[in-house]
């Protein structure tokens, strides 16, 4: 959510609510005095979107004769008088009213009202299909009318010059409809969308007009069968960052203008070196060797479509790059869906792949987008997961790589970033760990310093295992215990209580949880010695929180102090 977003309100109630959002966006909102219909007037014409605390259709009244064009109209949310309610009116895809909407639910507890047609049955939306990418998109006719024969069941066949990070589709070959992906001009499909894939690259003498090298560009794509709607930037070498011919292409095209230094340039091997070019500028190429550096930059790698071209006083040349793939590996938390993050949500609906284990695939299948790939596989299989997910995305897909809890904490994003190069972008969506989900369970047992420890020794000797255990009972930290016992494996858990009593006291207690947040929870709050006795209430499903000797009952809650000295 990057947009200003505009806040009209005219009732009491309203206002409270508006002052809840600018709270919660600090520096995003602004509010109008007026009437409302001053209000949405203003907020028009320099917000990026508007919510309304009005009802729907006098919003409607209000904002129809304020109506431009759908792709530059901000959106508009509407909130109920009681806040139950954030429902899109206009732009829910291109306005990014649905995401609004969303956002806006977060923060005053409404429901989010998504009436638009693709998103209400679960379908990608064609008229912002790879908009966070920089595509530019169709002509909005076209996109309608195969937006009608998607929600009447028809599937699409998908033809693209490379693989890029999209979300899903539902696709078949051969089908009625064809979406294209290119930045070829020879190109026939009911939708073509085009990728900022290229790069022009140019050099030019002192002087060079802005025509001379308008013209040299046209005449450079039209030659190659490519399209200037896909050229992401023009770039150069430095010493030509205020040269007034480039400077003014750039500004007629639209165009970012990219400067690199000439010691960059020489590095880069090209077709058509030129040692006059070398002793003018200090590199033996300005336009092949630029446009190959920032479409390398851009993508995971490179490679020149138009060789280097020449009119009196400029040069030109064009990159193609190779789309970079992402990877999102994704904390889904504890098990209860209202413990998930919008965020994890979020990145679940944009993957077009999905990789994780068989039951936490099953968790969340009812939020995958129509089309999703999904690669589930059994327990024990997490390098093969993560070497499946990196190779997916290092292809240039959209991968979402799941686990249970925090992605960072025993799961997936540490095999994961351990093969993933830096030919693919990866984020990691945080979750709640399994042990903050016990804890809030049991009280406040984490309330001072603690440890996180995995009791298996499948990948840790477990002679390490337990002389981290020590290090951790003589410094008194409250001890997390992960994967604590298993049917075969129990005597490692005995001797870590065992550890744990030597040096604390007998009746430090202890919170055992299984299934922490999901169907069957169960919560056992006991002490150090009762569970030395009496062990078999742990298995692998269970979280084992061990005090410190200041860790103590309180109304029958295990709380940790905050201070080093216990509080009177």
């Amino acid at each position: 959510m990057t947009k200003v977003i505009g806040l009209v309100a005219a009732t009491a109630a309203g206002r409270a609510a508006a002052d809840r959002l600018a709270d919660a966006w600090p520096g995003r909102t602004r509010r109008y005095a007026g009437t409302v219909a001053e209000q949405l007037r203003a907020a028009w014409s320099d917000c990026g979107a508007i919510v309304c605390f009005l009802a729907v259709p006098a919003t409607v009244r209000l904002a129809a004769p304020l109506l431009r064009d759908k792709d530059t109209d901000p959106g508009v949310v509407c909130v109920d008088e009681a806040g139950r309610y954030a429902v899109p009116v206009l732009g829910g895809h291109g306005g990014g009213a649905n995401g609004l909407a969303a956002a806006v639910g977060e923060v005053l507890g409404a429901e989010p009202v998504v009436t638009t047609g693709t998103d209400a049955v679960g379908r990608t939306p064609l008229d912002s299909y790879g908009s966070e990418l920089g595509f530019r998109l169709p002509d909005p006719t076209a996109v309608a009318a195969v937006t009608r024969a998607v929600l009447d069941g028809a599937a699409l066949r998908v033809e693209a010059d490379a693989v890029w990070p999209l979300p899903p589709l539902v696709t078949a070959a051969p089908a009625p409809y064809t979406l294209a992906v290119t930045d070829r001009a020879d190109v026939a499909a009911d939708l073509v969308y085009r990728p900022p894939s290229l790069v022009v690259g140019v050099g030019a003498s002192r002087g060079a007009p802005a025509d001379e090298l308008d013209a040299l560009i046209d005449a450079a794509l039209a030659d190659a069968a490519l399209v200037p709607e896909s050229v992401r930037a023009l770039a150069t070498a430095d010493v030509k960052a205020d040269e007034p011919g480039i400077v003014e292409v750039a500004r007629r095209r639209g165009w970012p203008l990219l400067t690199y230094p000439a010691a960059e340039l020489a590095a880069e091997a090209v077709p058509n070196p030129s040692e006059v070019v070398r002793a003018a500028v200090g590199t033996p190429s300005v336009a092949e060797a630029a446009a190959l550096r920032a479409a390398r930059a851009a993508g995971r790698a490179a490679a020149l479509v138009v060789e280097k071209r020449a009119a009196a006083m400029s040069t030109v040349a064009v990159a193609r790059l190779t789309p970079r793939g992402r990877l999102t590996v994704v904390g889904l938390g504890p098990g209860a869906a209202d413990l998930r993050t919008p965020r994890a949500t979020a990145a679940l609906r944009r993957a077009a792949v999905v990789v994780g284990l068989d039951q936490y695939v099953d968790q969340i299948r009812p939020l995958l987008t129509a089309g999703t790939r999904v690669l589930a596989s059994g327990l024990g299989a997490e390098e093969e997961r993560a070497r499946t997910a990196v190779t997916l995305a290092t292809e240039g897909h959209a991968v979402a790589l799941i686990g249970s809890g925090d992605a960072g904490v025993y799961a997936m994003a540490s095999p994961a970033l351990q093969v993933a190069g830096a030919d693919v972008d990866v984020e990691v969506v945080p979750g709640v760990t399994a042990a903050l989900a016990a804890a809030a369970l049991l009280g406040a047992p984490l309330g001072h310093d603690h440890a996180y420890l995995s009791l298996s020794d499948l990948h840790t000797p477990w002679a390490v295992i337990a002389d981290r255990l020590r290090a951790c009972a003589e410094a008194d930290l409250v001890v997390s215990l992960y994967n604590p016992r298993s049917r075969r494996r129990t005597a490692q858990f005995d001797e870590a209580l065992a550890i744990l009593g030597k040096h604390r006291p007998a009746s430090t207690p202890v919170g055992v949880v299984r299934d922490a947040t999901r169907p069957g929870e169960r919560v056992v709050r006991t002490t150090l010695r009762a569970l030395a006795d009496d062990p078999s209430i742990v298995d692998m499903l269970s979280v084992v929180v061990v005090g410190s000797s200041r860790t103590a009952t309180v109304a029958g809650r295990i709380v940790t102090p905050r201070e080093y000295r216990w509080l009177p």
